[in-house]
């Protein structure tokens, strides 16, 4: 624990919390503090919490480069008492992610499980996901008491505000050994293939309660998701002939027109299905005629399967090319229902997609976290110590109904 750092937080707690109170409270009129703070409680309350959020921010965990915050997670959690099992992946293929530093040590993947006891059976299982997008972004404390940098928001905001409910929980025996499960996976930014993995575990639970940022609101649902390649095969060349070769950039060009065109299914509930062609790349060099092209494309559904839109993206570009080819990240799905029955909690619906499709089961599922989406993913991500410290009283209300129910 850095003291400066703990110093740098706690002091303007310490003597200015109520304006905090105040300015946070203009840009959220309608969920209201879920308790009120009390000073000294909070700073030692609140210390070890600002820490390990920070100790995970700063860890870079791009999607297939987890390791590091996965060995720090297995560290901490063991000693805090949990018993803790991990689960291997598969290295990610580099057209997965393209923009993946280069791994320094051990580039090994893994999902990680804690427990209390000797049981990984639970009745409720608290789940979060510990990779993010790229690029990576320092962890930095700015005016008003916002936390900036890549994973503040998504997601390790949650995860460490998971952990540190589940901790509290168990020091005033609210919650006993056998009462939850902690899971943090990896992948999720990428399809998924860390909480698909988890299935292999053949473990049940009567509800999930999965973190990601809602605004400390319960999500009641979130659009569907179908993430897909499109590749181009042309013909190399020099420029100054271009009837020498076929140029693969020119063939991909029109097809994600015809893709940014396409009009697909909407609904009330989650608006229109929009579709975002987010990375393009081809050729070697002006000069060259483009041998190989590709755009990496995302679709988020509003209404219908994911089947459906996979038939009718299929459909649009083989009427413009039928000679360009599709790598799809998954067999994605459509619009996820989430449960929002909890008293307390003000609802949303997100356009984003999540890991609770990738988990099996029959389970109740929630969906909570800190922190606001429009700025996650971007060079701007951050959220405050008052979305902390609210998230961990969200989620000890969540395990504590759900153990309930």
């Amino acid at each position: 624990m850095k003291p400066a750092f703990l110093l740098q937080l706690c002091l303007p707690l310490l003597f200015h919390w109520p304006q905090l109170i105040a300015a946070d409270s203009n840009t959220n009129n309608h969920q209201l503090p879920l308790h009120a703070p009390t000073t000294t409680v909070q700073q030692k309350r609140l210390a070890p919490l600002l820490s390990f959020h920070r100790d995970l921010v700063e860890i870079e965990s791009i999607s297939g480069n987890e390791h590091d915050v996965g060995e720090y997670l297995v560290k901490y959690l063991k000693a805090h008492n949990f018993s803790v099992e991990t689960q291997l992946l598969e290295p990610l293929k580099s057209t997965e992610q393209p923009l993946l530093p280069k791994a320094v040590g051990d580039s090994s993947r893994f999902n990680v499980l804690a427990y209390r006891g000797s049981s990984r059976r639970s009745r409720v299982l608290v789940s979060s996901h510990i990779d993010t997008v790229p690029p990576f972004w320092p962890y930095e404390i700015r005016k008003n008491n916002e936390i900036w940098g890549r994973g503040t928001v998504d997601a390790k905001g949650c995860v460490a505000t998971q952990i540190t409910a589940v901790e509290e929980l168990l020091s005033s025996d609210d919650i006993q050994d056998g009462d939850v499960a902690l899971l943090f996976v990896i992948g999720e930014e990428v399809g998924g293939d860390g909480m698909r993995k988890v299935n292999d575990l053949n473990l049940k639970w009567e509800t999930a309660i999965f973190g990601e940022p809602t605004e400390l609101k319960l999500a009641s649902g979130h659009k569907g998701n179908l993430g897909f390649t499109i590749h181009a095969k042309g013909k190399a060349g020099h420029s100054g002939y271009p009837w020498l070769g076929e140029s693969a950039n020119s063939m991909l060009i029109p097809a994600l027109a015809a893709l940014d065109k396409l009009q697909l299914p909407s609904s009330e509930k989650y608006g229109n299905t929009t579709i975002n062609i987010g990375r393009m790349e081809g050729g070697v060099a002006g000069n060259v005629i483009a041998e190989t092209a590709s755009a990496q494309v995302q679709l988020r559904l509003a209404a219908g399967t994911a089947q459906d839109a996979k038939k009718a993206v299929l459909e649009a570009v083989r009427k413009i090319d039928d000679r360009l080819t599709f790598e799809f990240a998954s067999v994605g799905y459509g619009p996820v229902y989430i449960d929002s029955d909890v008293e307390g909690f003000d609802t949303i619906v997100v356009n984003y997609g999540t890991d609770i499709p990738n988990l099996d089961g029959d389970h109740k599922r929630y969906l909570y976290g800190p922190g606001n989406i429009l700025v996650a993913h971007s060079d701007h991500e951050h959220l405050t110590v008052k979305d902390l410290e609210e998230a961990v009283e969200g989620y000890k209300k969540l395990i504590t109904v759900a153990l309930k129910q």
